[in-house]
């Protein structure tokens, strides 16, 4: 790829090698760190003495931190300077990570969760939005599969140095290991990435909107995963009118932090958001669920469990940087809709796990699965970010950030509501094994009817708007 380019802010240069480096770094930490710490939930569990339903928060919390932030963030970043952003969110992640590693009981694990989530959400969406502001047209293409790649090599290498990590050292060289990571991409950054992106500078940030989204996405990711208490059931339907107001605000103010007419005129971008919130609700529980499963029901270690979802993940690697090659010369919704079609297999062959499947059988369906995630990612994420105009980079990339965590939380949510009414509120022991299994496969059936429907809404996502893409 050119090394140089012209400036993307006044007096400011850029070099395009370093940002792919940076955007492909922070790609791979946080898959890293969340891989790394599902392979380690089992032992977790075990010294904190955790509930099933508990156990999921520690992933949960994470998710729920990102949705948060994702939106009203990425509109601050527009207005504020992405740079900044990148370098706050950067700063709050790798001190959850150290606190995470300190941490001496559940509340506080949690809350080094909250804060990984809350910088991760910021940081990731800037780089999306810087590399999408950096390069364009086909390089665009390729830039964009190479830095997911690092998202799937850091799925790939996680449950194997998780594994290692924990057996080891115990789980908390988990945090600490990623809170290095995070700080040595600090100075990465402030070596190598001069350049700010303000394309809405002086704009104004509306505050009204992103108190009610904050609010009201947490209510209902909250509510929600705590199905079907009462509880559960005020704060979800509490959270749809949040939603629903939000909404109608956005459409009112004049500088709103979610362009609600992205979603009235951009068809690629609407059925394209719509497709990567299915994809993500059906496929993200699937490495905790087998990660509990192998270990489990199949007696692996930590170690051993980690090797095999290995296989998952090194095919996703591949097939992101392929299919970003790939996308140019076929029509990047076709390319994501076949890879959805494989997840839709994948997820349908997990359903049948029992006390006794072969590992070959699991191995197989983690390949298929990987590979289906590798060759959507891409295509999915260059076609929306191609859709959009530069002044709305950073809002186009929370949203479509918010799409992934919020399906990555509604995953997790609808393991944690199977959890909860299949176990209930008890530890995951052996006398408690036929119920975990009777979860895992209906979460399963219920993953693959969402694929189904991801696989529809990807199909009809025609691009009516090349030229952007193109640009």
């Amino acid at each position: 790829m050119t090394t140089k380019s012209t400036a993307v802010s006044p007096g400011a240069g850029v070099n395009k090698n370093i940002i792919l480096a940076i955007a492909t770094t922070t790609a791979f930490i946080l898959p890293f760190l969340v891989a790394s710490v599902n392979v380690a939930l089992p032992t977790m569990g075990r010294d904190f003495n955790m509930e099933a339903v508990v156990m999921s928060w520690v992933s949960t919390s994470y998710f729920l931190a990102i949705a948060i932030v994702q939106v009203p963030f990425g509109r601050l970043s527009d207005i504020f300077g992405r740079r900044r952003l990148f370098i706050l969110g950067l700063a709050i992640s790798t001190l959850g990570s150290f606190l995470g590693g300190f941490a001496t009981t559940v509340p506080v694990l949690i809350v080094s969760r909250v804060l990984q989530g809350l910088g991760s959400g910021m940081t990731f969406n800037n780089a999306v939005a810087i590399l999408t502001s950096v390069f364009t047209g086909k390089e665009r293409a390729k830039a964009i599969g190479i830095s997911q790649s690092g998202t799937y090599l850091g799925l790939s290498l996680g449950p194997l140095f998780g594994g290692f990590l924990t057996e080891n050292f115990g789980w908390q060289s988990i945090f600490f290991v990623s809170g290095v990571l995070g700080a040595m991409l600090v100075a990465l950054v402030f070596v190598g990435l001069k350049s700010e992106w303000r394309e809405a500078r002086g704009e104004k940030f509306d505050f009204t909107g992103s108190i009610a989204y904050i609010i009201a996405i947490a209510s209902f990711m909250y509510g929600f995963s705590s199905l079907p208490s009462l509880t559960g059931l005020i704060l979800f339907i509490f959270g749809t009118a949040g939603l629903v107001f939000f909404i109608w605000w956005e459409s009112k103010t004049p500088s709103p932090i979610f362009n609600v007419a992205l979603f009235r005129h951009n068809r690629v971008f609407i059925f394209s958001n719509i497709a990567a919130l299915i994809t993500y609700v059906s496929t993200f529980a699937i490495n905790f669920l087998l990660s509990l499963y192998l270990q489990y029901i199949l007696g692996y270690t930590p170690q051993k469990a980690g090797i095999i979802l290995i296989a998952a993940s090194l095919l996703m690697t591949v097939f992101t940087v392929l299919s970003g090659f790939i996308a140019q010369k076929i029509e990047s919704r076709l390319v994501a809709t076949f890879g959805m079609a494989l997840d839709l297999a994948a997820t349908i062959m997990l359903i049948f796990l029992g006390n006794s499947t072969p590992l070959w059988y699991v191995i197989l369906a983690l390949a298929i699965y990987g590979t289906g995630i590798g060759l959507f990612v891409s295509p999915n994420t260059n076609a929306i970010m191609g859709s959009v105009e530069n002044k709305v980079l950073g809002v186009a990339s929370g949203t479509l950030g918010t799409m992934r965590t919020a399906g990555m939380m509604l995953s997790m949510a609808i393991t944690m509501i199977l959890f909860s009414v299949f176990i209930g509120q008890a530890e995951i022991t052996s006398i408690y094994y036929p119920q975990f299994l009777t979860s895992v496969r209906v979460g399963f059936g219920i993953f693959a009817a969402f694929g189904l429907a991801g696989v529809i809404s990807q199909m009809v996502a025609r691009n009516t708007d090349r030229t952007r893409a193109n640009k």
